[in-house]
């Protein structure tokens, strides 16, 4: 499943910044389509939400905004409200003494919801990584640190290959530490998402899928939609639509053809699904995910 929400991601935008925050109020993050991290590399400071008790965070520290939830990150509590809103862009990190140094990354989605299984996971999570257990992480950290700080040959495709990595090291840190992560251990459900993962183009229904399930149709739609979060025939549109939108951004496949990979018997058919999906036609899509590689690069 962790596969899946990266392949899922990687229909965004994205991007990372090193920043080294000298306003010593701190600074505050508007909601936003996506999901991103920080990891605290320096000093000290407060993870700061609208609703919630400020949460202690030290370095190494690392928060996943797994929907863009608005938070904020100060040297001392305080309302959320009173952060100076963060400048988006890609700003060098400000010289001379900080507060406090964090390292950002962020999928920034401009159609489309966040992946059903990042937005069933609490709106904030902070995990706190045995870096002696998991050099893995420190390594990918520094990695993403240096692409951050300056721009190189190939920066935008290093850049999104590590928020990959990291992401899905996250994911796993929290789901050995909390069990708030989906369930996707039931074999029978399993099997089924397996099948519509490497079969989307199957003309799938829920006789089917519950007959590789192993399970009675009522059954596995409630075991089903407990454990993934939506029903069954939801979930297969999405994925689909997902992966149409990865092959719009990564490949120059005519619209025809991708709505036989996906499932889809017309274009026409193709289309009027992901336009009420994503808001937005495919070819626009198209184009507007090449401009912003573009930029990236």
């Amino acid at each position: 499943m962790l596969s899946e929400v990266i392949r899922m991601a990687r229909v965004s935008s994205d991007g990372s910044r090193l920043i080294r925050q000298v306003d010593p109020r701190g600074v505050r993050f508007p909601e936003f389509s996506g999901s991103g991290f920080h990891v605290l590399l320096g000093g000290t400071c407060w993870l700061i939400t609208p609703d919630r008790d400020p949460v202690p965070l030290r370095p190494g520290d690392i928060v996943l905004t797994s929907a863009g939830a608005p938070h904020g990150l100060a040297t001392t509590p305080r309302p959320l409200a009173e952060l100076p809103e963060m400048e988006m862009g890609g700003f060098p990190p400000e010289p001379g003494p900080c507060e406090f140094e964090f390292l950002c990354g962020a999928y920034q989605l401009q159609h489309g919801p966040v992946p059903q299984y990042l937005r069933a996971l609490p709106d904030l999570i902070v995990v706190s990584p045995d870096y002696d257990r998991y050099p893995e992480m420190r390594a990918l950290i520094e990695l993403l640190k240096v692409e951050a700080s300056r721009a190189r040959p190939g920066r935008g495709a290093t850049v999104r290959s590590l928020l990959d990595l990291i992401l899905v090291k996250i994911l796993r840190l929290w789901h050995d530490q909390d069990t708030g992560l989906p369930a996707t251990d039931d074999p029978g459900i399993a099997a089924a998402l397996r099948r519509i993962h490497e079969h989307p183009q199957h003309p799938w229904n829920v006789a089917g899928l519950s007959e590789i399930a192993g399970l009675p149709r009522t059954a596995f739609t409630r075991r089903f939609t407990a454990q993934v979060g939506q029903p069954q025939m939801s979930y297969l549109t999405g994925w689909r639509l997902g992966r149409g939108a990865r092959l719009l951004r990564e490949t120059d496949a005519p619209l025809a053809a991708i709505a036989r990979q996906i499932g889809y018997s017309t274009e026409f058919a193709f289309s009027g699904a992901f336009r009420r999906h994503y808001g937005v036609a495919p070819g626009r899509f198209r184009r507007t995910a090449g401009q912003v590689a573009a930029v990236v690069e």
